[in-house]
């Protein structure tokens, strides 16, 4: 396995933060948000790095450990300062300069005490997200005179009915691993993981923005990450950023399974207004805990000065917003769940959902036409329907175009507003055309489940 890393512009002045085998150009680097996502910076703060040889789309990447996903830190040989459990909040670093614990300054990460004995710290933490990692981000902000030199990451595929039992960690300021702990954490046998990045110094950069990103060229499927500190330190957060990947041959046939997930890989390819939230956030792990867990779009300033409704309540607007997804997976989608949930004043008055196939070239073409795609393209999953506010949806549909397989969808949403969760259940195409077609009965039915 290859880990590359490259350069990070600071006050002008390249910094190399691992010399790379490879060159690669990244498309607009992002920095962490809200529930695992990541949002643009600006261009002046993009890495730069030799020639173009291919991209990496840091925007349809997933913070893969964030505890917003499901992220959970298994052991750490050491939290004196503060608990690993920091590295992987899904919200930016934060420093209060008079902010002290009885063990010492308050710091917003990880931070073991100043080694004395033999050996280093590490921590292993189990991915929320299990799939293809791309890239890591080891963010050291504000540990400026206290930050880990060196880190190493290794990474290992476990089978979750064969893991052994691991001790809950519990309040961990002020404390070690102890022997029991490590007795425990020692049947995983970590020492022996794969390095996706070997050790590598680190660079304390900006105190408010001390990003050090490293690329990932592997294609192997990730459940566990291993951080090793040469020897002792702080690290302020770990993001694991990737795809997620799901054994599909392992597919109950006979049972729907959401195919626009984000934990089996599915991912928003595109999106017209993200003003308060990316869609990404609708396809994520478990409900919304809040709506900054959801999509939601800057109000349109098209909308007409008095509003009017068609016969069938729907609100007459010229305008609308709009986010594409690319599936996990090919796949005939037979159920459709939109969920308006904490979107009390402000969710959509309508919405549709269409499908259409595409190759890989298509998407990229499409992408860098703003989704511009012939009307004939889309195929109708769910026509022009009613919304509520803080309601969960549910569309059933047996109506001929839901035969067909898609790999693409298209959340449309009108005139503007925010969604909490969207899920797309189906069948993976593989299993959808061994399937017999019955004729369809031509019969929508819609369900409300209203939240608290």
């Amino acid at each position: 396995m290859l880990c590359v890393g490259y350069r990070r512009h600071t006050k002008g002045k390249d910094e190399r933060l691992y010399t790379p085998k490879a060159s690669l150009h990244l498309r607009c680097p992002l920095l962490p948000r809200e529930a695992g996502q990541y949002r643009r910076r600006s261009m002046a703060d993009a890495p730069k790095e030799g020639r173009l040889t291919r991209f990496l789309d840091f925007t349809q990447l997933t913070d893969m450990a964030s505890e917003s996903v499901g992220g959970k830190i298994l052991f750490a040989t050491d939290d004196f300062f503060a608990p690993a459990e920091n590295l992987i909040k899904s919200d930016s670093p934060c420093f209060k300069e008079r902010e002290y614990t009885e063990f010492g300054k308050w710091m917003d990460g990880w931070e073991t005490r100043r080694k004395r004995i033999p050996g280093h710290d590490w921590c292993v933490l189990r991915l929320g997200i299990q799939g293809v990692i791309r890239a890591f981000d080891v963010d050291v902000s504000y540990f400026t005179g206290d930050y880990a030199p060196r880190m190493s990451i290794q990474a290992a595929n476990l089978e979750e009915e064969k893991l052994p039992e691991i001790p809950e960690r519990g309040i961990r300021t002020g404390a070690a691993a102890t022997p029991e702990e490590f007795e425990a954490i020692a049947e995983l046998k970590s020492d022996d993981w794969s390095y996706l990045v070997p050790m590598t110094e680190l660079k304390p950069g900006n105190p408010a923005s001390g990003h050090n990103y490293f690329l990932v060229n592997s294609q192997q499927r990730w459940t566990h990450i291993r951080l090793n500190i040469f020897p002792d330190g702080g690290i302020a957060r770990l993001r694991v950023l990737g795809t997620g990947q799901k054994d599909w041959t392992a597919t109950d046939p006979k049972e729907h399974a959401d195919l626009v997930a984000i934990a089996f890989g599915g991912v928003c390819v595109g999106f017209s207004s993200a003003k308060f939230g990316h869609p990404n956030n609708i396809i994520g792990v478990g409900g919304a805990k809040s709506m900054a867990d959801g999509w939601e779009t800057a109000r349109r300033l098209d909308r007409p000065p008095i509003l009017e409704n068609d016969d069938n309540g729907i609100l007459l607007v010229p305008g609308c917003e709009w986010a594409v997804f690319r599936l996990a997976h090919p796949g005939v989608i037979t159920r459709i769940e939109i969920d308006t949930k904490y979107f009390k004043g402000n969710a959509p008055d309508s919405c549709k959902v269409d499908g259409c196939v595409l190759t890989t070239q298509e998407e990229e073409d499409m992408i860098k036409q703003k989704w511009i795609l012939p009307a004939h393209k889309w195929k109708p999953l769910l026509p022009v329907t009613k919304l509520s506010p803080n309601q969960s949806h549910l569309f059933d549909s047996l109506t001929l175009e839901l035969q067909d397989v898609i790999t693409h969808a298209r959340l449309t949403i009108v005139p503007d507003g925010g969604v909490s969760r969207l899920r797309l259940r189906g069948f993976p195409s593989s299993i959808c055309l061994l399937r017999p077609r019955e004729k369809p009965m031509m019969k929508f039915s819609v369900g409300f489940k209203a939240n608290p």
